[in-house]
């Protein structure tokens, strides 16, 4: 039996996370930045083993690897973030367990259709969302605006639009963890105005997209994919009920604030 793009993307997800996972058993003594720059490897030379397998005529855009520029004529494009929220997949917690909210991330992008296809794995939960089944949103609860954002360093965008309405933030790694806490009904939205790449954001945005959220750039303009510059910086994620006075309230947040992007990584700057 033939595996489509969106059971290949799932599959891909969740065996690129298995071998983060073992390898951080493996050496899980060794300092935190040789962990992270060996995680980052791993997960990148598997995924691009698998597609160079399963799908050698397609071209990959990987956070982990030199850009290739036939991407740009090339009909189909993996984009691919091997580890989403490096910094988390090298930290335990206070009662000494590994972080959880790291990701790994492949999306297909196709000329003409945009992301057609895309998982995000979830390793250190056994988790993954994909297009291949998309989710459906639980009920949202009355209360303020749950807002997720970045752990260690929230976008100044956040405190503008907290200066506008009622909100909790939510604070968690990974833009790709992020984005699937709106599909799971932990947050109402995802705004981020502190710098992407298409990695970042091209696999949440394929899901939340399939499972039918709305999905932009903070104007409200489409989010563009496989372009010269993979350079993404900014992204809305939230219902599509919402998206009208979420956008109407991130235009008031920007015109009012210093609230523009800088060109930082989500991994670098989560």
């Amino acid at each position: 039996m033939t595996t489509t793009d969106h059971e290949l993307a799932a599959q891909l997800a969740v065996s690129a996370g298995r071998v983060l996972l073992a390898l951080r058993d493996e050496i899980a003594d060794v300092p935190a930045a040789e962990l992270k720059d060996r995680g980052d490897a791993a997960s990148h030379e598997h995924l691009l083993a698998e597609l160079g397998r399963l799908r050698p005529d397609d071209p990959v855009l990987s956070e982990e690897g030199a850009d290739d520029p036939a991407r740009l004529a090339a009909d189909r494009v993996w984009i691919v973030d091997p580890l989403d929220g490096t910094r988390e997949f090298s930290e335990r917690d206070e009662d000494g367990a590994w972080r959880t909210d790291w990701a790994v991330h492949v999306a297909l992008w196709e000329r003409g259709a945009g992301l057609t296809a895309g998982a995000v794995a979830l390793p250190g939960r056994d988790e993954v969302f994909s297009t291949a089944e998309p989710a459906t949103r639980p009920a949202t609860p009355s209360g303020p605006l749950r807002l997720a954002v970045s752990r260690s360093r929230p976008p100044a965008l956040i405190g503008e639009l907290a200066q506008l309405t009622d909100v909790e933030l939510v604070p968690m790694g990974s833009a790709g963890v992020k984005a699937m806490s709106v599909l799971t009904g932990q947050c109402d939205a995802y705004v981020h105005g502190g710098g992407q790449y298409e990695w970042d954001s091209a696999a949440p945005v394929a899901v939340a997209s399939a499972a039918g959220l709305f999905c932009s750039r903070l104007d409200g303009s489409e989010l563009e994919y496989n372009r010269e510059n993979p350079w993404l910086p900014d992204l809305v994620v939230c219902e599509t009920h919402r998206a009208a006075d979420l956008l109407d309230l991130i235009t008031r947040a920007t015109s009012t604030g210093d609230a523009s992007p800088a060109p930082a990584k989500e991994n670098a700057a989560p």
